[in-house]
């Protein structure tokens, strides 16, 4: 017992070094979004997911309605353009009630301008979908300028690549409705959901960046 007890309590002391734990500061988590999430972390990055993507859920159920001739075609786009007023909404806390507002005119618009390529498309005029889609993607550079013009870590580029590819799924959503082409269509929006899942934490992060205090 006497010559293997100083053995024993040398390895319970080696023990104890090895589990003592790593002193943490805490604040330095906090501010570094990537290590942890708080709870208006969390928040922010659910209410920013789920509106874009309602905006996918929305704007795939618009196309089908406008393309069937369904009878809700009108009440869908009127939920379709709300989802654009949540959008700004999410961001007013941030950047005032005005910079939420302006974000959900220039989605409206994006909508808007969605609805006459649909229209467009379903009767074959080809000129007036050009004409369109070139009116889709000034109002895509627009959104992407207010945008980085708010946030320093939303740069233009990487916006206005997340709404030019946004625009050409959507447009292969039309493409494939027209077509029959059902597999494609469902395939091009399991795509700009994920897409548009990633446009989302991207604005959370920035946001968080750009306010950490708030968080």
């Amino acid at each position: 017992m006497k010559k293997w007890f100083p053995a024993l309590l040398l390895t319970l002391g080696l023990i104890c070094s090895i589990v003592q734990p790593v002193s943490v500061d805490a604040r330095a988590i906090q501010k570094d979004p990537s290590t942890c999430l708080s709870p208006k972390m969390v928040q922010l990055k659910t209410e920013m997911q789920k509106v874009w993507i309602d905006h996918t859920i929305w704007t795939r159920s618009y196309i089908v309605s406008a393309m069937s001739d369904r009878p809700d075609q009108k009440d869908v786009l009127d939920r379709l353009l709300r989802n654009q007023q949540e959008i700004g909404d999410v961001i007013k806390p941030y950047y005032g009630e005005a910079a939420g507002n302006q974000l959900a005119e220039l989605l409206k618009e994006h909508i808007q301008i969605a609805v006459q390529i649909v229209a467009a498309a379903k009767a074959g005029n080809q000129a007036d979908v050009k004409k369109w889609d070139a009116d889709w993607h000034r109002n895509a550079d627009v959104i992407a300028k207010f945008l980085s013009n708010a946030n320093p870590n939303w740069a233009f580029k990487t916006i206005q690549d997340m709404m030019y590819t946004h625009l050409q799924l959507i447009t292969e959503i039309v493409v494939n409705c027209l077509k029959g082409d059902w597999k494609a269509d469902i395939a091009a929006t399991d795509k700009n959901e994920i897409h548009l899942i990633h446009l989302a934490d991207i604005l959370t992060e920035g946001i968080v960046k750009q306010f950490p205090e708030k968080f």
